[in-house]
């Protein structure tokens, strides 16, 4: 394969996810497209991708196309050998509706990959995510694999709903509509690690609101987390590897950490600059009396105090993939943070 000539689509390229995608794509020596919804967004891009310290140039252009539209869509991918389909929406706060998180996720995703088919694209990697896994089940001592799908049948919230319908949908469509078109997908638990810009991650903000002291504790759940940087590179390892084409990969650190031990880690390698983040657990029925008022803490109530862990063996053995530990990546993100917040003062 001649890198120089392929060019690879990477949807969403101003995401926390996408950016660090774009970077290890232009050093690895692809050409890049990445749509946005408004071409304004070209310049923070490159900024990020310098903040890499990878040259774009030439390398990387710029496709507006939104989820929600069909408009754009064909252009974006028109010469493309490869998609990352990293766009996805997941916001900070609690839709109104659910249909507001899932019918973008499921229609964009089939959006993406119509147009991967007519421009007759070899792959595409769908960014899924663990939601579409590890939600909806009972407690149980079994780490997650790859085999396990989120069960929409109990108590659910929108994002791993939206999730999991949307992975769905796009393996049924291969199926039924793909014409040989290929696709793998990748399920990160929480993205954690440096951030290049501004628009990151809900991941990202919960160690923001935990530097700012803005949680009163520590509530009794387990937290997966992985290194963006790593999450990258096995998109990159799916997008080529033959034995990629029809499978799904967990992307996880390690063990899942009990939220007290993120913070507790945060406060062994930052030392004084993480003074505001509390390390005093929270008991379950002060979450939930909590969740009968805000929206976001409600979300959580019916995880807590599940024991969850998930295995990435599958990576590892298939696609030769080591991430970073848990702690390198927990670290990297604040201390980005804590760069960023300089920077704007």
């Amino acid at each position: 394969m001649n890198k120089a000539a392929t060019t690879v689509l990477v949807t969403g390229g101003s995401g926390f996810l996408a950016s660090h995608c774009i970077a290890q794509l232009l050093a690895a020596g692809y050409r890049v497209r990445t749509s946005v919804r408004d071409l304004r967004r070209e310049p923070e891009v490159r900024a990020m991708i310098a903040k890499a310290a990878v040259e774009a140039g030439d390398r990387l252009s710029f496709a507006v196309a939104d989820l929600e539209r069909d408009a754009g869509w064909a252009e974006a991918v028109a010469g493309c050998g490869y998609v990352l389909h990293v766009a996805s929406p997941f916001p900070a706060g609690v839709p109104r509706h659910e249909d507001e998180l899932i019918v973008p996720a499921r229609d964009g995703a089939l959006r993406v990959l119509r147009a991967a088919r007519g421009a007759r694209v070899k792959r595409v990697v769908l960014t899924s995510s663990f939601a579409a896994i590890g939600y909806g089940h009972p407690a149980r001592t079994a780490p997650f694999d790859e085999t396990v799908w989120s069960d929409l049948s109990g108590e659910v919230a929108a994002y791993p709903k939206s999730k999991t319908l949307a992975e769905r949908a796009a393996w049924e469509f291969i199926e039924r509509e793909g014409d040989g078109l290929e696709l793998s997908a990748i399920n990160p638990v929480g993205v954690f690690g440096p951030v290049l810009g501004p628009d990151y991650s809900t991941s990202i903000a919960f160690i923001r609101r935990m530097l700012d002291g803005k949680l009163p504790g520590c509530p009794r759940l387990d937290f997966g987390t992985v290194d963006v940087r790593d999450v990258a590179d096995l998109h990159l390892r799916a997008m080529i590897d033959p034995a990629a084409n029809g499978e799904r990969f967990l992307a996880v650190a390690g063990d899942f950490m009990p939220v007290i031990e993120i913070a507790r880690t945060l406060r062994r390698g930052l030392g004084a600059e993480a003074n505001k983040v509390p390390v005093r657990q929270l008991p379950d029925w002060l979450v939930r009396v909590t969740g009968w008022f805000d929206p976001m803490v409600r979300q959580i109530v019916p995880d807590l105090g599940k024991k969850k862990n998930a295995s990435s063996a599958k990576a590892q053995r298939v696609l030769g993939w080591t991430p970073r530990s848990s702690e390198e990546g927990l670290i990297d993100a604040a201390r980005s943070l804590i760069e960023l917040e300089r920077a704007r003062a």
